[in-house]
């Protein structure tokens, strides 16, 4: 591909008059074409521009006559085979006897898809001009049914027709290496010819067919065309024209050839003659005439010495090409233009050089940056592989079970749903209301809850005023004082007077215990929820590429199995704990009786709303402050100066307990049952707000990696006798991209292959 402009202008005058018998530019011409020619059988020419000429013409324009005027050797004529694929024409002079080697050169497939390049030798060597009609019908038999063997057609040729065979034209060529000390330097590819209409032997589809395979040649910048005119067809009635000023407007790498001017109606030679002085459709390249045997001399086996001989003739002896001026002759004849064919594109490879090295580099990094993008190529050992896999996946699972600073880690997610199970836990509190229903009084802040870092501030104190936003359970209703005094007077059997059975606070706390299932289970579920997704995540980042055979999904299943099984042994010890709390008992006798006291502390002056009271509640310990003004700097003296008294007398009594010594309360009873009942919540739920996350954080989240390798090895089958068959499928890349792979590393092939026939130049 050219880089300053698609056209090629190569009529310079240093190019006039320069002829074959030129040593220096002839082997100067050699040295470009035996270049071009190695490049086109890399296959690179599928990648990138190369300079070519590519001989087009409407069908029984003279083309085949042109090529063979031009190689000396004759084509096969005959109905089925002639032009129905590309053919190579690769001409070198060599001082070596002349020879012809017929090769099969493939680059699509039998559906016309792009295959692997293959240059397939068809045949020995050819020594006798005599049977290269033969040996290339025999080539184009062999490319027009690609699906059987080659060998056959060299072989055995039986007579075949259009219908007859597999494609009725291929792109794939029959390929001419022809050498000699008569041959010229000059390499192009004759094209089928155009059809204006299907004929009875021929496809609906061939014209669009052809069309398209003449304009994947021609439509490239670096494709010098060689145009094939009959002059005994009115000139605007040739597609192959019109077909060209479509890619090349200017007609600056178009060269032009009128054949068959003996068919010309006498007097109308002067309309021909403006082609040749470049007045008519004028080209860059200019326009050529030759003049070729007719039927009737090839039938007789006309020589290639005698065809030129009676082309010369014809120019030299007939009017009006025999008056043309002298300037215009060079226009006349297949030796000039087979001189100016070799010329121009010997000039073209080496005006072109500089950018297919350059073309060619792009090309081979930007392939190698698309390769390198592709997954990693599955392992020649695929039972190491896919147990390092799952060695790979393992490890990550056990980090990130085990915890990762990272803002999304397991643990960070769970840990907000492990504070919104305390805080619903702790909302289960009972609601103890020391007065009566016709109170309106609000609870006073308690500030032995407040004080704590995991209990709420708030106007009732012990409890928060509303569910959290995150709770998953209700806020426990209001239990008045006379409720549970009634309570605790229907249980009493036989007690004494002032005892009650302790079925009375074993029903409250059984009525808190049985709400904290529904936040249990509602962490268990988000937990359970973040481990699985977590799961599939990493599933997908490790075994991803075990897409076929239903490798990954059968790993899905296993590690959801494997799941499944740390969830269940996480909701028996969840259902143990439950279990465990509706038999009310502690150890921690310092902690509950501490609560306790507390609480019927509280309670008591809570309903006591005197004067006294309101003093007791309030006292602080007198120091430089300002003394409460609820009362006076001699109450609080007072208070202390008892306070010390009692200290000294080795009793010790803290400003929390004054309110003790307030008079008997006739609901001490239930003040006694409200108080044991919220102190031993206090015990219980700090209990099981810790032991319900720790069970789930033990069975199912640090318990969802032990044994998971052994589940993959046992659940994939990885042990047994079929393993490597099994690993193989595993590993195995999507069709789709180990198609691209191969395309890929062909066009690499085809690239560096391209490299080294580069390289020999400069050697």
């Amino acid at each position: 591909m050219l880089t300053s402009s698609p056209s090629v202008d190569l009529t310079s005058p240093e190019n006039n008059g320069v002829g074959l018998s030129d040593s220096t530019l002839s082997q100067h011409r050699r040295k470009m074409l035996d270049l071009i020619n190695r490049l086109h059988t890399t296959g690179v020419q599928t990648d990138m521009d190369l300079p070519m000429i590519a001989v087009i013409g409407s069908q029984s324009a003279g083309k085949s006559s042109l090529i063979e005027s031009i190689s000396g050797i004759t084509l096969p004529r005959s109905a089925g085979t002639c032009t129905r694929c590309p053919t190579e024409c690769k001409l070198s002079r060599s001082e070596d006897a002349w020879k012809c080697l017929v090769k099969l050169h493939i680059t699509t497939g039998p559906s016309g898809q792009p295959c692997d390049v293959a240059t397939i030798s068809f045949g020995s060597p050819i020594t006798d001009k005599a049977d290269v009609e033969d040996r290339i019908r025999r080539a184009q038999r062999a490319i027009l049914n690609p699906s059987i063997n080659e060998q056959k057609f060299l072989y055995e040729l039986e007579d075949q027709t259009a219908e007859q065979a597999e494609l009725s034209f291929s792109k794939n060529c029959v390929s001419l290496e022809i050498s000699g000390k008569d041959v010229a330097d000059l390499s192009f590819v004759d094209l089928p010819g155009l059809i204006a209409s299907v004929g009875s032997t021929g496809k609906t589809g061939d014209i669009d067919l052809v069309k398209g395979l003449v304009t994947s040649y021609i439509e490239k910048p670096s494709c010098v065309i060689l145009l094939t005119v009959t002059c005994e067809t009115d000139f605007e009635n040739q597609g192959a024209h019109h077909l060209t000023k479509q890619f090349d407007p200017e007609g600056k790498r178009t060269v032009g050839v009128l054949t068959k001017p003996d068919r010309i109606p006498p007097g109308e030679e002067s309309a021909w003659l403006k082609f040749i002085r470049n007045e008519q459709e004028p080209l860059v390249n200019h326009w050529y005439c030759v003049k070729q045997p007719g039927s009737q001399l090839l039938k007789d086996g006309i020589s290639w010495a005698e065809a030129r001989k009676q082309e010369n003739d014809f120019f030299t002896l007939t009017q009006p090409w025999s008056t043309v001026e002298p300037q215009y002759q060079k226009f006349m004849r297949t030796s000039n233009l087979t001189e100016r064919l070799s010329t121009i594109l010997s000039e073209l490879i080496a005006k072109r050089l500089p950018d297919i090295h350059k073309e060619l580099y792009n090309i081979l990094r930007k392939t190698q940056d698309e390769m390198r993008q592709l997954p990693k190529a599955p392992s020649t050992d695929p039972v190491g592989e896919v147990w390092n896999i799952i060695g790979q996946f393992s490890k990550q699972l056990f980090q990130r079970l085990e915890g990762t600073p990272d803002k999304d880690g397991i643990l960070q997610t769970i840990r907000p749903h492990q504070q919104a199970f305390k805080r619903a836990v702790r909302s289960t509190a009972p609601q103890f209301v020391p007065w009566g229903k016709g109170d309106a009084r609000q609870l006073p802040v308690v500030d032995f809850l407040t004080n704590e870092e995991d209990e709420p501030q708030g106007p009732q104190g012990m409890v928060p005023s509303a569910p959290s936003p995150r709770s998953p359970t209700p806020q426990s209703e209001e239990i008045y004082i006379e409720d549970v005094l009634n309570h605790a007077q229907r249980a009493r059997t036989r007690e004494l007077p002032d005892n009650y059975p302790f079925i009375v606070q074993q029903t409250y706390i059984k009525e808190f215990t049985e709400k904290w299932e529904t936040p249990s289970q509602i962490l268990f579920d988000k937990v359970y929820d973040i481990l699985k997704n977590d799961l599939s995540v990493l599933v997908n980042e490790h075994f991803g590429k075990m897409g076929r055979g239903g490798a990954l999904h059968s790993v899905l299943m296993i590690v959801n199995e494997h799941l499944d099984n740390a969830a269940q042994q996480a909701k028996e010890k969840i259902s143990w704990l439950l279990e465990l709390e509706k038999a009310p008992t502690t150890l921690n006798v310092h902690y509950y009786a501490d609560y306790k006291t507390k609480f019927l502390g509280y309670y008591k002056g809570c309903r006591d709303v005197g004067e006294l009271t309101t003093k007791l509640q309030n006292y602080r310990a007198p120091n430089n402050i300002q003394p409460h003004p609820n009362h006076g700097q001699a109450f609080q003296q007072a208070v202390y100066k008892a306070l010390a008294g009692l200290t000294e007398a080795g009793l010790s009594v803290q400003a929390s307990d004054l309110p003790k010594l307030l008079p008997v309360d006739p609901m001490e009873p239930a003040l006694l049952i409200m108080a044991g009942v919220r102190a031993y919540f206090q015990v219980a739920y700090k209990r099981f707000a810790d032991m319900v996350p720790l069970a789930i954080d033990y069975e199912i989240v640090r318990g969802l990696h032990k044994g998971i390798e052994q589940a993959l090895l046992d659940g994939l089958s990885l042990t047994g006798p079929d393993a490597h068959v099994r690993c193989q499928l595993m590993i195995q890349e999507h069709s789709t991209v180990s198609s691209r792979r191969i395309e890929l590393q062909k066009k690499l092939d085809r690239l560096h292959a391209a490299s080294v026939e580069l390289r020999k130049l400069f050697v």
